[in-house]
């Protein structure tokens, strides 16, 4: 009798494991887990993917009667940057990622392979704020312009970030290169601003959407100043390349923001690859779209935000068929 309880006792706990392996993972292969790829922790570029799945976990369903039963989970941790991101969504370690319009542009078309990874698979899913790249200089330093960097300690900014790439493209439209300041750091934009006002370097380039706390720790914190970039450099690059575009940074928006800076930019953007499935891409860009009001309130760089404006303006490379059957749902194209 012993030897048969045991065994009846083992038969039923087996048979419940099959039962609750036939029954819960129905319910488990519904769940998605995406990572979305950021930028530094005090960025824009990080409240944007975490925004995205604030929106995300906002709509879902389970356990709730009214949402979305989509199953999505979603992460986004602080990365490198846009150059980073595209990389990473081409290994397949990130679903999702945010990066500048020019970096998409590149990765896509191939044509800045010392830069970004090359990845014509790499899709445009839509745009969020702009980012006007500054310079922001300690007080007293003397920077006046872009060319006044020369002999000075400069913030290049970490490798695998936009503001790195894109301070790499002003220097070399100007003329510059690293041998031409007297340091080069590779400082995060978590690092910047403390360094700066340390007085252990005299200069940042940093490309960020508007108002940034990092920046305000430079500009309100030690006084630091943003400076135009307006010649006929940056002019050049407006004409010549599309996802360029002058910005103004208003008077007001910091301590020392005593006039409007002009200055150019591209736009900060959602991107992900041609593998990752519509559904998918559907249900994030539902998340988002429907609860746009939200999303606007979670950073002052988003307040101004426009449908119309994020299905198009900076998308230099083609827009996910997930994305464009929602903004055709909508009647947005």
């Amino acid at each position: 009798m012993k030897s048969l309880s045991v065994a009846t006792l083992a038969l039923a706990i087996a048979t419940g494991a099959i039962l609750t392996a036939t029954t819960q993972p129905a319910e488990a292969q519904k769940k998605q887990f995406i990572a979305i790829g950021t930028g530094g922790p005090t960025g824009v570029y990080f409240v944007t993917g975490n925004a995205i799945c604030r929106m995300i976990h906002k709509e879902a369903a389970e356990g709730r009667k009214a949402g979305r039963k989509h199953g999505i989970r979603c992460a986004a941790p602080s990365s490198g940057g846009s150059t980073y991101n595209i990389g990473q969504i081409k290994e397949g370690e990130l679903e999702f990622g945010v990066a500048q319009s020019d970096w998409q542009y590149h990765a896509h078309n191939e044509s800045n392979p010392d830069k970004v990874v090359p990845y014509s698979k790499l899709r445009a899913v839509f745009s969020v704020h702009p980012e006007p790249y500054q310079l922001i200089v300690a007080q007293g330093s003397g920077i006046q312009s872009f060319k006044d960097l020369k002999g000075k300690r400069v913030n290049i900014g970490n490798p695998g970030s936009g503001q790195r790439g894109t301070t790499e493209v002003l220097m070399e439209a100007h003329g510059l290169s690293t041998s031409d300041f007297a340091l080069a750091t590779e400082l995060t934009s978590t690092e910047q601003a403390k360094a700066l006002c340390d007085g252990k370097i005299d200069a940042i380039g940093y490309t960020v959407g508007v108002p940034n706390s990092g920046v305000a720790v430079a500009t309100d914190g030690c006084d630091a100043e943003i400076v135009n970039l307006n010649t006929s450099v940056e002019e050049g690059l407006v004409e010549k390349f599309p996802y360029y575009a002058f910005s103004t940074i208003p008077k007001g928006t910091y301590k020392t923001s005593t006039a409007d800076v002009t200055t150019f930019g591209v736009k900060a953007t959602f991107v992900t690859s041609a593998d990752v499935s519509d559904d998918l891409v559907y249900e994030v860009v539902r998340a988002v779209f429907e609860n746009l009001d939200d999303f606007r309130k979670l950073h002052p760089a988003f307040a101004n935000l426009k449908p119309e404006e994020m299905i198009q303006d900076g998308l230099t490379a083609p827009l996910h068929p997930g994305a464009e059957k929602f903004y055709k749902e909508q009647g947005w194209m």
